[in-house]
C-alpha cells in the first residue's frame, strides 16, 4: 500500500524516534564504567558484559525478527521493541545487580529488532531514495548515542541521579518513541511472505555476498562498541578525569553523526562502493595509529577521526543490507541474518579488549588488536562493496 506524502513524512518522524532510542541505553554505560565498578565490586571482563549481553541478543535475535513481522507485522514488532526497551531501560534503576545485567538483555532484544526493521522500511517505503534515508535515521542513531555519552556523568553527578538514575533516565525517551510510533499500527499492514523462513536462511546461507555483508556489519560493529565501553577508561587511565573522558566518547559519537549522514549518501549514488570502503579503511588505521602513538594534546583529533569513520561504517553496513537485495522483504531477511552473524562476532570485542587489558596491565595490546580488526573489516568490505545483490 503506498502513502500519501504526510503520511511518509510521519512515517519518517516515527522511524527517527525509533532510531534515536537505539544507541543510548549502551552509550550510556562507558562514561560510568567507573562508578560502576566502584559500587558493584564487578571486574573489567564482567563489566565489559554490560555491552556485550545487548550484543549477544542482536545476535541471537536479529535472526528470528522476520518469524515476528509475519505475526505482529513492522509497525507492531516496533512498537513492542520500544515498550521492552523502556522496561529494560527502567530496570537498571533497580539497586540490584541482577536487575542491571537482566536490564540490559531486554535492551539487547529491544534494539535487535529496530535494528533488523529500519533497513528493511527504508527499502519498502523509500526505495529510490535509500541513502538519504539511511543517512537519516543512522544519523538519529548516532546523535542518541552522543547525547548518552556526554550527559551520563552530569546525570549522575550535577542532578544527583547517580549512575543508576543516569542509566534508567533513558526509558523517558522510549516511552515518548512509543507515542511517536503509535499512528504507524494502522498504516503498516503485514505482507505475506513469498518464501518460508527456512527457505530464506538456507539461500541467504549458501550466498558468498550475504557473508561478507555479515562479517563487515560484525567487525564495523566490534569496533564500535569496544569503543563504546572502553574509550572512557582508556582516557582515564591517562589521568584524564571522567567528566572529561565521557566528553571524549560523545565527541566520537558527534563526528559519526556526520559521517553516517555523509556516507550513505555519496555511497548509495554509486552503484560500487569499493572506493568507499578504502577510505573508510585508511581514516579509520590512520585514527587507530594517533590514538596508540600520537601526543596526548592530540587526543580531540584521533577521537574524531574514529568516531567519523565508524559512524560512516556503520551508515554503510545499513546500505549495503538495502543496495544488495532487490526486494523489501529480501532486505529483511538479508538484515536479520547479518546483523546476526555481525552482532555475535562483535560481541567477542569487548570482552577481549577489557581482557587483554587485564591481561598486560596497559593498552597497548588491546589497540593492536583493533588494527588487526580494522584489516581484516577492510578485505570483507572491499567483498560487500562489490555491485551486485544477493537475490
Amino acid at each position: 500500500m503506498r502513502l500519501s506524502r504526510s503520511e511518509n513524512l510521519l512515517l519518517i518522524a516515527g522511524i527517527l524516534a525509533v532510531a534515536v532510542n537505539l544507541r543510548p541505553a549502551l552509550a550510556s554505560v562507558g562514561p560510568l564504567i567507573d562508578d560502576i565498578r566502584l559500587t558493584t565490586g564487578l571486574s573489567n571482563s564482567t563489566l565489559g558484559l554490560l555491552t556485550t549481553l545487548p550484543l549477544i541478543a542482536f545476535g541471537v535475535i536479529s535472526t528470528l525478527t522476520p518469524l515476528l513481522t509475519r505475526r505482529f507485522g513492522i509497525g507492531g514488532t516496533l512498537l513492542g521493541a520500544m515498550a521492552l526497551l523502556a522496561t529494560g531501560a527502567a530496570m537498571r534503576a533497580i539497586a540490584s545487580v541482577p536487575a542491571l545485567y537482566l536490564g540490559t538483555l531486554l535492551i539487547g532484544i529491544a534494539i535487535a529488532l529496530g535494528n533488523v526493521l529500519l533497513p528493511s522500511l527504508a527499502k519498502r517505503n523509500f526505495a529510490a531514495h535509500s541513502g538519504w534515508i539511511t543517512s537519516l535515521y543512522s544519523g538519529a542513531m548516532g546523535l542518541g548515542a552522543s547525547l548518552a555519552a556526554g550527559l551520563s556523568v552530569p546525570l549522575a553527578d550535577h542532578f544527583q541521579l547517580g549512575w543508576r538514575g543516569a542509566l534508567g533516565f533513558w526509558a523517558i525517551p522510549a516511552v515518548l518513541a512509543c507515542l511517536v510510533w503509535l499512528p504507524q499500527l494502522s498504516r503498516l499492514k503485514r505482507s505475506e511472505p513469498k518464501r518460508s523462513f527456512q527457505k530464506a536462511l538456507h539461500d541467504l546461507g549458501r550466498s558468498a555476498l550475504a557473508w561478507k555483508v555479515a562479517l563487515f556489519m560484525g567487525l564495523q560493529s566490534l569496533t564500535f562498541y569496544v569503543v563504546l565501553a572502553w574509550l572512557p577508561a582508556i582516557l582515564i587511565d591517562r589521568a584524564h578525569d571522567a567528566e572529561f573522558s565521557g566528553w571524549m566518547l560523545s565527541l566520537s559519537q558527534a563526528t559519526g553523526i556526520a559521517g553516517s549522514l555523509i556516507v550513505p549518501v555519496l555511497a548509495g549514488k554509486q552503484t560500487d562502493q569499493r572506493a568507499v570502503v578504502l577510505t573508510l579503511g585508511v581514516l579509520e588505521l590512520i585514527g587507530l595509529a594517533g590514538l596508540l602513538f600520537a601526543p596526548e594534546s592530540w587526543i580531540a583529533l584521533w577521537v574524531s577521526l574514529i568516531g567519523f569513520v565508524l559512524g560512516g561504517s556503520f551508515g554503510l553496513a545499513l546500505l549495503f543490507l538495502v543496495v544488495r537485495s532487490r526486494e523489501a522483504e529480501t532486505a529483511v531477511e538479508l538484515s536479520g541474518m547479518a546483523q546476526s552473524i555481525g552482532y555475535l562476532v562483535a560481541a567477542t570485542g569487548p570482552i577481549v579488549f577489557g581482557s587483554l587489558f587485564d591481561l598486560t596491565g596497559g593498552w597497548t595490546v588491546s589497540l593492536v588488536f583493533l588494527f588487526a580488526v580494522s584489516l581484516l573489516k577492510l578485505t570483507v568490505g572491499l567483498g560487500a562493496g562489490a555491485p551486485a545483490t544477493v537475490d
